[in-house]
């Protein structure tokens, strides 16, 4: 069996995250470890995380302080990178997963089987739902094969490979292009049902698309692209403005000169695969 790590970054998640220890107790095939990383709580997160530590030991808090200013997409991957740093085994499998989320029982016990027929498997989940009054519905911001940034489970040597996490907006969509770049494949599974218990970006606001905006520019779309992006994102949430704002944000991001989170021939692959799939959507 492949030895497997889930690292939670987490800030002021007393509300739900018993919940979520909760679940990983109930899978029938448990992770060798849970490291919640607790990043400069004001809650009791942290107190409720070490109540779990002590009846498991495969449970674990850290605390981690990082800077008060809040930065989207950065935050949270350097506290799953400072987790990672802090693992003294070498798991085959490691995963960046929310305190957000409700995983069905048999979640790992599946996903793991996945990684274990296929070793060009670099990352794999389920999918994500969300409750829209008594029912479950798919969370349709991304297609049905896009593993989103809440349930991410890798293979260790797909982290290595691309160098870890990008910290920066787009992180979680930089990684299924790099994981590609280095010879990996990218899977979900589609009977793995998540609750989702806090949906993402229930209100598209401007803020929101700003930022996809500014992490088209970091992954080095270019405009073309990510102008195609920005309005297939407008036709989906059925507002115009999202093309604005998210021109807005690719430009500010060009101003600003924010880092990129590839490299200018990761860029290049990047750009290739993208019209790759807007050509096989077209023809």
């Amino acid at each position: 069996m492949l030895k497997t790590a889930i690292i939670i970054p987490a800030h002021n998640e007393e509300r739900l995250i018993a919940a979520c220890l909760e679940n990983y107790l109930s899978q029938t095939v448990r992770p060798d470890l849970i490291l919640v990383v607790d990043d400069n709580s004001s809650d009791n997160t942290y107190g409720i995380v070490s109540s779990f530590s002590k009846l498991h030991p495969w449970i674990r808090g850290l605390r981690f302080h990082s800077e008060a200013v809040h930065r989207p997409g950065e935050k949270v991957v350097n506290a799953f990178n400072f987790g990672l740093s802090s693992l003294d085994v070498d798991f085959d499998l490691i995963g960046k997963f929310d305190a957000d989320i409700i995983l069905p029982e048999d979640y790992f016990e599946n996903v793991v089987k996945a990684f274990e027929q296929d070793p060009e498997l670099g990352l794999c989940s389920g999918l994500l739902y969300i409750k829209k009054g008594e029912k479950w519905i798919y969370e349709s911001i991304s297609n049905r094969e896009h593993v989103r940034g809440p349930v991410k489970l890798y293979r260790h040597s797909c982290i290595r490979a691309m160098g870890g996490l990008r910290p920066g907006l787009g992180w979680d969509t930089a990684d299924t292009f790099l994981l590609r770049y280095y010879g990996f494949r990218m899977q979900t599974l589609a009977e793995l049902k998540i609750k989702h218990l806090r949906p993402t970006g229930a209100s598209y606001q401007n803020s929101t698309a700003i930022n996809q905006g500014m992490a088209y520019r970091n992954m080095r779309y270019g405009l073309v692209i990510s102008l195609l992006a920005a309005f297939k994102m407008a036709w989906i949430k059925g507002s115009l403005g999202i093309i604005w704002n998210s021109i807005r944000g690719y430009y500010q991001a060009k101003r600003d000169q924010l880092p990129y989170l590839v490299t200018a021939e990761e860029g290049g692959f990047i750009r290739k695969y993208r019209w790759m799939l807007i050509g096989k959507k077209l023809f």
